[in-house]
């Protein structure tokens, strides 16, 4: 089978044949294959195998017919190799039992070695790059997203402990910044040297934060980590997570190809707010998916009018995919995103 670039082309606003389509959590458990895998390993378990690890970032673009791979894994996993003991609890989330709280605990962090730590994650990468006819697209927990879990200690619903520590402590916050900004470039260099073909960060949670908070105690980090893996000749994706229309103007200097879109600001506001200068992926409410399927077809009908408006569009969801999710739905919704996208871009005269 041809090699399927169409998500590629998207990321750089160059000419495509439809519109491509991913699905955050792709890989998840709307999948009853997915979920009888789930019954024997745990997801760190997955991820340390990387023959099973593929596989499951294999079966959405075989079942799907999605245009890019995500790879399987998860936001923490780096944060092993810089001496943080966590574990995935079932039904909370990341837990850790020695959330950092000071410079001392900050101090501790060492440099990640992801050759020795997490070389497993460095086979699955190889290993897709070998199997798959899309793209691969790796990702990295953006630094407040992952801080916010290493000085909660657990997911946060208000962020109390994290903002504190922004506030009171500003010389502590920008220490762990800047580790946990060395630790996301070394990761995503070496995805990319191993095979990845696209990265995203994933910020979350940062839309907990203020513009101006935002833009003090955590977009120079950001900033940092686009222009340092500038180099690498791969789209480069930033999603500020959930409620985040409003960090949109803070985000136009970022050497980034991509930014990820929530449902909260429509596809043309988005780029009003971005100046143009990127493409922009998303951004369907995943509760959307519940609705019959005419009922979705419409809102993606809708999506797509406006996302094909300008060049570099990517249909994706808002956030990721919830349990309850119809695999036949998805599989039904992608077939006709190809096919109407790919109708419409014919008659679509652009300025």
């Amino acid at each position: 089978m041809a090699y399927n670039d169409q998500f590629i082309r998207a990321c750089r606003k160059q000419e495509v044949e439809h519109v491509p389509v991913w699905y955050m959590r792709q890989a998840g458990r709307y999948d009853p294959e997915y979920r009888k895998i789930k019954e024997k390993y745990s997801l760190l378990e997955i991820c340390k195998q990387p023959e099973l690890a593929a596989e499951v970032t294999l079966m959405p673009v075989r079942k799907l017919g999605v245009d890019a791979a995500i790879l399987y894994s998860d936001i923490m996993n780096p944060v092993a190799s810089i001496g943080v003991d966590f574990d995935i609890v079932k039904n909370i989330g990341p837990v850790i039992d020695n959330p950092i709280r000071s410079s001392a605990d900050v101090e501790k962090l060492r440099p990640m070695d992801v050759e020795g730590d997490l070389g497993h994650i460095l086979e699955t990468i190889r290993i897709l790059d070998r199997e798959l006819d899309v793209p691969l697209i790796t990702f990295a927990g953006a630094p407040f997203t992952i801080a916010s879990y290493l000085i909660e200690g657990r997911p946060s619903k208000n962020y109390l402990r994290t903002k504190e520590m922004m506030y009171s402590e500003p010389k502590v916050w920008f220490s762990l910044m800047d580790k946990l900004g060395d630790m996301v470039i070394t990761y995503l260099r070496a995805h990319v040297a191993n095979g990845g073909k696209a990265f995203q960060l994933f910020d979350s949670w940062v839309g907990a934060l203020s513009p101006r908070d935002f833009q003090t105690y955590v977009l120079p980090t950001i900033t940092r980590i686009f222009a340092e893996l500038q180099d690498l000749n791969v789209p480069k994706i930033y999603f500020p997570g959930v409620s985040s229309g409003e960090l949109l103007p803070t985000l136009t200097g970022l050497q980034a190809d991509v930014i990820g879109l929530d449902w909260r600001v429509s596809i043309p506001e988005g780029r009003k707010r971005l100046n143009g200068k990127y493409a922009v992926q998303g951004n369907l409410d995943p509760t959307v998916l519940t609705a019959p399927i005419e009922v979705i077809k419409q809102y993606a009908k809708e999506l797509i009018d406006e996302g094909i408006q300008e060049p570099g569009y990517i249909f994706n969801l808002g956030h990721g995919l919830f349990p309850e999710a119809s695999l036949d739905k998805l599989r039904e919704l992608t077939e006709y995103i190809h096919e109407y996208s790919a109708e419409a871009l014919k008659e679509t005269v652009r300025p």
